[in-house]
């Protein structure tokens, strides 16, 4: 299946990729799952020579060298780009004005462009802007959790997706729920010592997901900090109807957060990166860790009832102009 490259920086937060996939589900039954037979009520004689496989021990509860030693790059990172007055928190203000104008070429640049060639892993795109992508319905998160998370971690972790959910819900005025039974937007949170458990609950989740993706996820370098990838309908690649996001259980709090932050609302459409972008998470500069006034703008024009899935930027510019025109002003 296609896969599109969104994003990868490799200094910095702002190292996470990003990609779409589309055209996934089932055709002629290939990745379906077979309907169940009635099991047998009769005891089934052992194979002659059949040897019990070794059951594998438990994992240890010891991260191994290779998480201790993210767990310190990454604290590293964090503490170097706080040093430099960076992973600001405060949403933007007096210092980071906007005006409508910077919001619809913003807009443009984030909604409609791509970082990356579709199937071309890290090969540049060509600059063509593409249509719109969204959710149509309902977004129901849920947070799944790697063995290698501590209990602590795992519950505030739950409990930033779930505030979260519940900010972009308001923001967008689009149905955006966490914690749900049936989620289609899974929030992984894992450890390097997870990768393949990963790798096995991806394919549970999309088993039609192609190899290419899932080589992407295995070699991960750490200068990849999160990824997300949602995925669309056969019927129709503008419109997302699942998305996996990995964020990875070694960072330290805030730039955890800021992998949440940014993915899940990435995960919701907006694919791409401006540097013009301020203030905003959608910009490689690592100025803002998490959602800002501006970014809540962008996520309201994507969820506007009048822009839909597919649409192009000249057909969305006019509507655009319409909505910037209707409301108070930005904030």
């Amino acid at each position: 299946m296609p896969a599109r490259l969104y994003r990868a920086k490799p200094l910095g937060l702002g190292a996470r990729i990003r990609w779409i996939v589309s055209g996934l589900g089932c055709l002629a039954l290939i990745g379906c799952d077979a309907p169940p037979t009635a099991p047998s009520t009769t005891p089934q004689p052992r194979p002659a020579g059949l040897i019990a496989p070794t059951p594998k021990p438990p994992k240890s509860a010891t991260p191994s060298a290779a998480s201790q030693n993210l767990k310190l790059y990454y604290g590293r990172v964090q503490a170097d780009l706080l040093n430099r007055g960076l992973l600001r928190g405060d949403g933007g203000g007096a210092d980071t004005p906007y005006s409508d104008r910077d919001l619809k070429q913003n807009f443009e640049q984030i909604a409609f462009y791509d970082e990356y060639a579709q199937d071309g892993g890290f090969r540049r795109s060509d600059g063509t802007s593409g249509g719109l992508r969204k959710w149509t319905g309902p977004v129901r998160m849920a947070v799944e959790f790697g063995a290698s998370v501590p209990p602590q971690q795992r519950a505030s972790d739950a409990a930033l997706v779930s505030k979260y959910a519940a900010r972009l819900a308001r923001v967008t005025r689009h149905p955006i729920t966490a914690n749900s039974s049936t989620p289609n937007f899974y929030v992984m949170v894992v450890g390097e010592d997870d990768r393949e458990e990963l790798l096995t609950r991806i394919q549970q989740i999309e088993p039609g997901v192609n190899a290419a993706t899932l080589s992407m996820i295995r070699s991960l370098p750490r200068s990849i900090h999160c990824v997300v990838a949602a995925f669309a309908a056969k019927s129709d690649g503008h419109v997302y109807n699942r998305a996996v996001a990995v964020i990875r259980a070694e960072h330290p709090e805030l730039t955890r957060r800021a992998c949440v932050h940014e993915e899940l609302a990435q995960g919701l459409g907006l694919a791409n990166d401006s540097p013009q972008a301020r203030p905003s998470i959608f910009n490689d500069d690592d100025e803002f860790a998490l959602l800002t006034t501006h970014d809540e703008e962008l996520l309201r024009l994507l969820y506007n009832p009048a822009l839909t899935p597919g649409m192009s930027v000249e057909e969305a510019r006019p509507i655009v102009d319409q909505i910037l025109l209707g409301r108070a002003g930005p904030g």
